[in-house]
């Protein structure tokens, strides 16, 4: 089973831009459909963005349209989340997560969840 790792959280003023990064562990990642996932305090898990396998699928949650991009190195076994114009309700702690079948946004389809990173944006 692949294990995933993200990086690149951290505190940025509004307005400003953050890149994550998600590892994977094993070279069958390219198989995996991709998605970003976020918990602000004190609310719900919440779709941020997903990728298919061969990326030739993406969406996007409407709150983060036109100012996230999602993308993947399999190469690399890493999938990226580009944040930019970020707004302080873009606090959250941010999961990468994968599935072998599902693509779509629906967090309880994803089997492969990675531990989190923080965001944190000050107004």
């Amino acid at each position: 089973q692949v294990r995933l790792v993200e990086s690149g959280g951290g505190l940025v003023q509004a307005g400003g831009s953050l890149r994550l990064s998600c590892a994977a562990s094993e070279r069958t990642f390219s198989t995996y459909n991709m998605g970003w996932f976020r918990q602000p305090p004190g609310k719900e898990r919440e779709f941020v963005a997903a990728i298919n396998w061969s990326a030739y699928r993406i969406d996007y949650a409407d709150s983060v349209k036109g100012r996230f991009i999602i993308s993947r190195d399999n190469a690399k076994n890493t999938v990226y989340l580009q944040m930019n114009s970020l707004k302080p309700e873009d606090t959250a702690v941010y999961y990468c997560a994968a599935s072998r079948g599902y693509y779509g946004t629906s967090w309880i389809e994803y089997s492969r969840w990675g531990q989190g990173t923080q965001v944190t944006v000050s107004s």
